[in-house]
Formats: C-alpha cells, structure tokens, sequence
C-alpha cells in the first residue's frame, strides 16, 4: 500500500511565524554564548600563562574581523537576555496569545537590535 500524503508540516507549505525564528535564535545564540563563554576562559588562562597573548587579543580586536565579532557578542547576549525575559512572562503565565506572543517576539528581536547599538555607543562614549 502506497502512501500519498505531504511529510507534515512540509517545507513547501510551511510558514515562519515570529515565535519560531526567535526560538530557534534563542537556541543558536544560547550555543554562542556557551562558546563564548570557553572561548574567554581560555583566552584568561593564557593570558595569565603568557604575556603574548594579551597583545594579540589586542590586535585582533582592532581588526574588522574583531569588531564584527564583539558586536556579535554584544548583540547575542542583549537577544538572550530579552529572550528570556519573555520566557520569565511565560512561566508566569502571560503572553500565550497568538497576538502578544507575535508582539513580544518582535519586540525581541528589534529590542536587541537597538540595545546592541545603545552598548555599542555607550562603549564608544558617543552616548
């Protein structure tokens, strides 16, 4: 007997919703900030180690790839922590509309987007 029937939800018919993309962002950036978090505690224990490697944290710092790489940081830690704040409302059992749950997962992603530049300005002493 032959089954006939689309995978379920499939690829081809399946739309993104606001609550999806910021779960799996809130996954992906969880991931980045436990890497983040190994990657500076090696770094602390090399610089205690040796010298060099605080100069070289330096100059990578300076570069292009250094900066994209704080912002990346910056901007996936401001996401984390509104991710879970939404969460925290959650637990307590509010924002479970379809409405608000759309509302707060905008408000997720733009929030971060603009408390990234806010730490980004204030790091830079423009603001």
């Amino acid at each position: 007997m032959k089954n006939n029937n689309p995978l379920s939800p499939h690829i081809q018919i399946y739309k993104w919703h606001v609550s999806s993309l910021v779960s799996i962002s809130h996954r992906i950036s969880g991931v980045i900030n436990y890497l983040f978090f190994v990657f500076l505690s090696i770094w602390i224990l090399f610089s205690f180690l040796f010298i060099e490697t605080y100069e070289i944290f330096f100059i990578f710092y300076n570069s292009i790839l250094g900066k994209f790489f704080v912002t990346g940081i910056i901007w996936s830690f401001s996401f984390q922590i509104l991710s879970e704040i939404r969460h925290l409302f959650w637990d307590f059992g509010y924002g479970f509309d379809l409405k608000i749950s759309k509302i707060t997962g905008l408000v997720v992603i733009f929030g971060s987007l603009i408390l990234t530049i806010s730490i980004l300005l204030i790091g830079r002493q423009i603001i």
